[in-house]
């Protein structure tokens, strides 16, 4: 970190001009010196943080020596325990999550170059639990896109059909998961980011109860709606994971002060038989479905039935507007705290690292015009928004959070998980880089219809897959109530033992890539 100069008083008149205070030419002259005698605290602060912070590690890290899907950033082999739950397994890590003295690139240019002091808690407790990790994999720019062409250094293809999108922002740990290149991996969720990939590239995500995992040490968007979550082929992968990555950090301010710990993968060995789907009609026939995505998913249902499990139709007429909900805090909210908070904000007591934010603002400062245009369009929305509203839409939709989080939560006081597509529709194709704007965001977008509503108010999602329509895989969502993860999985657990399984991508796969 460089020290803090002096201001000078032209200086201190771009500062009156931004706040408006209407300072005459002989009252900024006194308040020079003024706001310059105020800078000895943050001084010293900087040099006392500077005699306590870590350095970095040092962990071998290289350029992936094959990447066919463009899904790994940098491949890794980190191990720190022989013993543990997860000893043996190989883990990817979304690249906007910290691992010390291994690069994070976020997908962006403006984060590229940062090399972390600190392993995020979820690294910390896998490499506690026995795993290897394994490399860190390609997100989307910002983590801001619903599928996975924003990226930099390039787009991440599905292992399904290598012409099509993997789904993001978790994009390259889906790939990976999908293609057999890791056992398991870590996403991130803001709008459906560890679902959307997880049901195009099919195998299992899952969303935890807001505040359920520690976000510490991933790159935030916005504090209300940030998650960390397992990735993996198989729902008892995905538990086993979930175990480990669950509980209090005392670092994150999303989290509440106490979590019962609950062991997820034994909790599959209770039976689903009796418990009560609700089928929710809003899923359904949304403008963008496909129809034979929901025909897969109804299928599915039928299937749990079949185990024992009721299902009804049940109606949850505020999850039409669900989306306005989250776009008002995923683009005010974001503006404010991901563009000119440089990620972090303040006015909370979290986990700061004052390394990213340094880089980051410098990095956005000087890359800015690289960034995609789905964050460029949530810097001028949000923006707009805030300076014409002075913060009150955002206010507004953090009142209607809470009503909306009702709703779900009085279906499921009559049933205990509710049921709909992850996705209206299967992986589309890789656009190419001329693009229409329209078409951009339409792609990048369009998905999110039924997943961004359980960011906002924060229950647990898990996507597992469905079935192929047309030999790419369909995702069916499964939602419960807060804290009650397990309950989520069981039912998901359930459908994979009736499925017998989730089927992996074809060898022959990229035979079908036009790339």
């Amino acid at each position: 970190m460089s020290s803090l100069p002096a201001p000078d008083p032209a200086r201190i008149s771009e500062l009156d001009r931004h706040y408006g205070f209407g300072l005459s030419r002989a009252e900024i002259e006194e308040f020079t010196p003024a706001v310059a005698a105020t800078l000895d605290s943050p001084r010293v602060v900087e040099r006392l943080y500077e005699a306590s912070a870590p350095a970095a590690p040092d962990r071998a890290w290289a350029p992936p020596p094959d990447n066919p899907y463009g899904a790994w950033y940098v491949t890794t082999s980190i191990t720190e325990s022989e013993s543990g739950p997860l000893a043996g397994r190989t883990v990817a890590v979304k690249d906007n999550v910290s691992v010390a003295g291994v690069p994070v690139m976020n997908g962006s240019r403006t984060v590229e170059g940062f090399v972390p002091r600190r392993d995020a808690t979820v690294v910390r407790r896998l490499l506690d639990a026995g795993a290897t990790i394994t490399g860190k994999a390609v997100c989307e720019d910002l983590c801001f896109s619903g599928a996975s062409f924003t990226s930099q250094p390039g787009p991440v293809r599905n292992p399904w059909d290598t012409s099509r999108n993997a789904g993001g922002s978790s994009s390259g740990s889906g790939a990976l998961v999908a293609a057999g290149a890791a056992d398991l991996a870590v996403g991130g969720d803001q709008g459906g980011s560890i679902r959307i990939p997880a049901a195009f590239c099919g195998i299992v995500g899952h969303k935890p109860t807001h505040g359920l995992v520690p976000y510490t040490g991933g790159f935030p968007i916005e504090r209300t709606i940030d998650h960390l979550g397992p990735m993996a082929r198989t729902v008892a992968d995905t538990a086993a994971m979930l175990t480990v990555l669950a509980g209090v950090d005392g670092l994150d301010a999303r989290q509440p002060s106490t979590l019962e710990h609950v062991d997820y993968l034994a909790a599959l060995a209770i039976p689903a038989t009796g418990l009560r789907i609700g089928v929710v009609s809003e899923g359904f026939g949304t403008a963008v479905s496909d129809p034979a995505i929901d025909e897969s998913v109804l299928a599915a249902v039928d299937g749990l039935r079949s185990a024992g499990l009721a299902a009804e139709r049940v109606s949850i007429p505020w999850h039409t507007n669900a989306m306005h909900v989250w776009n008002v805090i995923a683009t005010e909210g974001a503006a404010y705290q991901m563009i000119d908070g440089n990620a972090f904000g303040m006015n909370v007591e979290d986990f700061y690292d004052p390394e990213l934010i340094t880089h980051f603002a410098r990095q956005r400062g000087s890359h800015a015009a690289q960034l995609s245009s789905t964050v460029k369009l949530v810097g001028l929305s949000g923006r707009y928004t805030f300076e014409v509203g002075g913060g009150k839409y955002y206010a507004m939709a953090r009142h209607l959070a809470r009503e909306l989080r009702d709703a779900y939560d009085a279906a499921l006081s009559r049933h205990d998980v509710l049921i709909m597509p992850t996705l209206p529709y299967t992986a589309k194709e890789i656009p190419p880089a001329d693009v229409s704007l329209g078409e951009y965001l339409h792609t990048a977008l369009s998905m999110v219809g039924n997943c961004a509503p359980f960011d906002v108010t924060g229950h647990p999602a898990c996507s597992v897959p469905a079935g192929l329509v047309a030999g790419l895989p369909a995702g069916l969502m499964i939602i419960g109530r807060r804290f009650d993860d397990a309950t989520v999985l069981r039912v998901a657990h359930t459908h994979e033992q009736v499925t017998g399984g989730f089927p992996a991508p074809p060898v022959t796969a990229t035979s079908r890539s036009n790339a």
